[in-house]
């Protein structure tokens, strides 16, 4: 049986880091802008108006990220009582995207307001069946299901969907519970994870369209467990992991530190996507509204706050984070700039220091903005040796997998590991590759179980190639 299944890894191929330009995501949220030009705003390049969605496609953006939420009511008493990112308005401003052809990421904050790492409020539509988990799951599921449905309808089917916004501390939860404090309930959230992300799954095969699947936590520093938690609960059949990383609520994580999460997520979970779902960074301290500003941090190498620090602090993260195998990096709302309008908290925006608009709605030249452009370098460590094969043999009755390595230039200590679906490390072996020959080791295989698993190739901190196979 073993000796059948092996040799399905054939079909799974040889990875390698996508790379190039066309294989990264730059992308922007960008769930304020209906909001904004409702308001008045008139978004400027080179001083003339121009359509925010052109300026940023025209700039290197090309993905848009789209915040939904449920029944977002409390707009009924905000301004002239429109409601936003609820899902007409996602539509037309995932419309606005794909009319550019920019990619979609929709972020579905399953919640009538904003949902973070503080605060994950059920839907108040579902506050009914919010302690009766079968009940919410199957609430959860139509909801998922019919969102997408009627975004493929509209044309406008997302690439990408995200389960829940920052999940750090689960979804969905009651009043009381979001009150009470930090808690965890994987039982619970797991189950709601599984039935949102069944829901994509069958509007895939409904459509014949491929839906990227997404989980979201907030701090690289808390990445780790968090996944963990969501492996070894069951939560496996999704594509991405999204991180938040923000210098001034993430700190004293590094550029460095967060590059050194980003190549741990891929080396324990193969095959998975790691991208920075959020980011931000302010280019000046001043204000230009009532609404006090929710970032004021700068970290002292990328100090003063200015528009070429702005600039200088996301070009160096996004090339760590390349050269560590991320696929894409997100600018938090860098369209949510002044305007007469409130939000629940004052006049105006909360974010107008961070976005790549000056206090006239002026797209500043040499801001931010540039960071979507530049021009990144290939590393050793995002691009693996092209002409690896890697190939798996198994003899019957041995409890060993016999690896057939080659094309490894010079001399090189390596490392190969077998890794579960859960990313546990199952076995282990060091051996050494040299001129360029074929090699074979035998990797001791434990009993295994009806599963997915990966054999995979390290040269240090570097994965070299990997393959998949089922038994």
């Amino acid at each position: 049986m073993l000796t059948r299944c092996l040799m399905l890894a054939f079909a799974f191929g040889f990875f390698t880091y996508q790379t190039g330009a066309q294989n990264f995501y730059m992308g922007a949220d960008l769930s304020y802008v209906n909001e904004m030009e409702d308001c008045g705003v008139v978004y400027r390049e080179n001083g003339a108006g121009k359509d925010p969605y052109q300026i940023f496609k025209d700039n290197g953006c090309n993905l848009v990220r789209l915040r939904l939420w449920h029944t977002p009511a409390w707009y009924d008493t905000l301004n002239a009582g429109h409601r936003y990112s609820d899902l007409p308005d996602v539509i037309k401003s995932a419309t606005r995207a794909r009319n550019l052809d920019m990619h979609i990421l929709l972020d579905f904050h399953l919640s009538d307001f904003w949902a973070d790492p503080n605060r994950q409020l059920c839907p108040s539509a579902w506050l009914g069946v919010v302690n009766n988990l079968p009940l919410l799951e199957d609430s959860l599921y139509q909801y998922v299901f019919n969102t997408l449905v009627r975004m493929d309808a509209a044309g406008v089917l997302p690439e990408m969907v995200q389960i829940g916004n920052e999940t750090n501390r689960g979804i969905m939860l009651s009043p009381a519970v979001d009150a009470a404090g930090w808690s965890l309930d994987w039982n619970r959230n797991s189950a709601l994870f599984k039935k949102a992300i069944q829901a994509v799954r069958d509007v895939e095969t409904l459509t014949g369209q491929s839906i990227k699947v997404a989980l979201h936590i907030a701090g690289p520093a808390d990445a780790y467990w968090l996944m963990q938690g969501f492996w070894n609960n069951g939560v496996t059949d999704f594509d991405i992991i999204g991180l938040s990383y923000y210098w001034a609520w993430h700190m004293p994580t590094s550029i460095e530190d967060a590059g050194n999460v980003v190549s741990q997520l891929r080396q324990q979970y193969p095959g998975k996507e790691v991208m920075i779902f959020e980011t931000g960074y302010i280019w000046t301290h001043q204000s230009n509204d009532n609404a006090a500003n929710i970032i004021s941090a700068v970290h002292p190498a990328y100090a003063p706050a200015s528009p070429e620090n702005q600039k200088r602090w996301l070009i160096d993260m996004t090339q760590e984070v390349r050269n560590q195998g991320a696929t894409g990096v997100m600018y938090w709302e860098p369209a949510w700039v002044s305007s007469p309008c409130r939000t629940p908290w004052g006049q105006g925006s909360h974010q107008e220091h961070a976005t790549f608009f000056d206090f006239q709605n002026n797209l500043i030249e040499n801001g931010g903005v540039r960071w979507m452009d530049h021009i990144y370098s290939n590393t050793p460590a995002a691009e693996p040796e092209r002409n690896i094969d890697l190939n798996i043999h198994f003899e019957k009755n041995r409890k060993e997998v016999l690896i057939q390595l080659n094309g490894v230039q010079g001399q090189k200590a390596l490392q190969m590991q077998l890794l579960g679906m859960d990313g546990k490390i199952l076995s282990t072996q060091k051996f050494t590759a040299e001129n360029n020959g074929a090699v074979h080791v035998w990797l001791p295989v434990p009993e295994l179980k009806s599963g997915i698993y990966y054999v995979v190739i390290y040269d240090q901190q570097t994965m070299l190639g990997m393959r998949g196979f089922a038994y």
